[in-house]
């Protein structure tokens, strides 16, 4: 089954075809620097990472771009917070932000583009516009004119006339049409535009507005527009035609509308050939948002849940769903990992246990892993169909307990191929910790549980309980459960 994509530009499930044979262009709307990133973002950055797993997984090379936003009110906004001007401010959040994706086990994107360092590449786009009769410059800002392009509207199905008014008050009296969009605004940032953006601990906002960016332009000093940022970046690096557009549902309309209208009017080429929107997480029926305060850092979640737990929680709906974010589903989450996890270790232990046979066959785990393996690849196929490729790798850790538990002689052959596709779909694919050679050496790791164990009968030998008590909370504390026995302690890593 060749891979079938859901356009939200047609509205069509189609067979993907890249633009260049054997290679992906691949472009996500990264994120505005001025808050931490949540749960939601997490999401969508966890399924655009899939995505990119998967179509490795199917041969392609793949050019990964993701921009950060270091340009924008909103961080305005926070100087006096967390840093003295907007530069300031945008540098603590994009570290933060990459933070958060190498703890994520995100796959590093080629490059990571920022808004200050493509000026340039945006002014050039807007003289571009302003020239083929699709901007106007007014008060030394400039405009998109929304009625010069007759497929304005083409990806929201909005008409023109329909269309609701974008910018501020201040903005519409410059304007032609309500619907008209900034590419260029004059000046810097006025109080009032951050006003609704400040938190108490930042600074006043006629003095958070002194500490904001502008540049000189042919239309005088003064920033980007929002859109224009993305369709500079992604084009600078991308070209002026690529494969995957990946951006969160609440962007299709106005920024996704408004980046395909001036890119795709300044280069004379189609923007981007599939555009796939992720899904809104939801709390108590809301959107999850910094806006509305009802959200979970991905910091906070990952230390509270535990990577795999979090990336199994996103993974077990599709990046279109709106998952819903509660103490039951992540609750449900942990139970699918730790049947993976299980099902992973009891599959290791057999296949290295003098009980695993060359010639010992099961063909029940045999068609399983096959099945797990085809059912796997069909969904992804089927529109990164996350959700039935995880009840595939579920199947397989079933099968493996079967093996296991109903035995007394192991078919290596069958546990070496369902540790294959535990490694390469669960791991490779999904991001899980199978086999993971960048999550440290846990041969290592187990030498050192075993020397703190051995450690700890010698303080109980000693009598010295409350130290051997010390040592097990402090292995607890690192993710290892200890179970002591009559043949001694065991341990797991959680």
């Amino acid at each position: 089954m060749t891979l079938q994509v859901t356009n939200t530009l047609t509205g069509e499930r189609e067979a993907f075809e890249p633009v260049n044979n054997g290679e992906v262009l691949l472009y996500l709307c990264g994120l505005t620097t001025s808050d931490p990133a949540h749960v939601g973002h997490a999401r969508t950055w966890t399924h655009t990472d899939v995505i990119h797993r998967w179509l490795e997984y199917l041969g392609y090379d793949v050019r990964h771009v993701e921009n950060f936003t270091d340009v924008n009110e909103k961080i305005v906004a926070r100087v006096g917070e967390v840093g003295d001007d907007e530069e300031d401010v945008a540098r603590h959040y994009t570290e933060s932000f990459i933070e958060d994706m190498r703890a994520l086990n995100l796959k590093r994107a080629d490059v990571y583009p920022r808004v200050s360092e493509h000026i340039d590449d945006i002014v050039a786009m807007v003289e571009t516009l302003i020239k083929e009769g699709y901007a106007y410059e007014s008060n030394g800002s400039v405009y998109f004119d929304v009625t010069a392009d007759p497929d304005y509207g083409k990806l929201s199905n909005q008409e023109v006339d329909d269309s609701e008014a974008q910018g501020d008050e201040s903005e519409r009296a410059e304007k032609r049409n309500p619907a008209d969009f900034a590419l260029w605004k004059a000046g810097g940032v006025a109080p009032e535009d951050i006003a609704e953006h400040r938190h108490d601990e930042a600074a006043p906002a006629d003095q958070a507005a002194e500490q904001a960016q502008t540049w000189e332009s042919p239309w005088g000093e003064g920033r980007p527009g929002w859109h224009i940022e993305c369709s500079a970046m992604s084009t600078t690096h991308l070209g002026e035609t690529f494969d995957v557009h990946v951006a969160g549902s609440d962007l299709v309309f106005p920024h996704n509308e408004n980046e395909i209208a001036q890119s795709e009017c300044a280069t004379g080429q189609q923007f981007a050939n599939y555009w796939l929107h992720t899904g809104m997480v939801q709390v108590a029926d809301e959107k999850m948002s910094s806006s509305l305060q009802n959200f979970t850092t991905a910091r906070a979640a990952i230390e509270e849940f535990g990577v795999d737990v979090l990336r199994t929680f996103f993974v077990s709906t599709v990046y279109s769903a709106d998952p819903t974010f509660s103490e039951e589903t992540l609750a449900e989450a942990e139970e699918r990992w730790e049947r993976l996890e299980r099902g992973y270790e009891r599959a290791v232990e057999a296949a290295d246990s003098v009980d695993a046979y060359a010639k010992a066959t099961d063909e029940e785990l045999r068609d399983a892993v096959d099945a797990a393996r085809a059912d796997f690849e069909a969904a992804m196929n089927d529109d990164f169909n996350t959700r039935e490729a995880m009840a595939a790798l579920l199947e397989l850790a079933s099968a493996v307990h079967a093996h296991v538990d109903e035995r007394d002689r192991y078919d290596f052959p069958a546990l070496k191929r369902a540790i294959d596709a535990f490694e390469e779909l669960g791991g490779d694919v999904f991001g899980l910790s199978f086999g993971r050679e960048d999550g440290g050496d846990v041969r290592v790791a187990e030498d050192l549980v075993e020397l703190v164990l051995d450690l700890r009968e010698r303080e109980r030998e000693a009598g010295n309980y409350e130290r051997a008590d010390e040592l097990r909370d402090g292995l607890d504390e690192a993710g290892v459960e200890v179970e002591d026995g009559d043949d001694g302690p065991t341990y797991r890593f959680e």
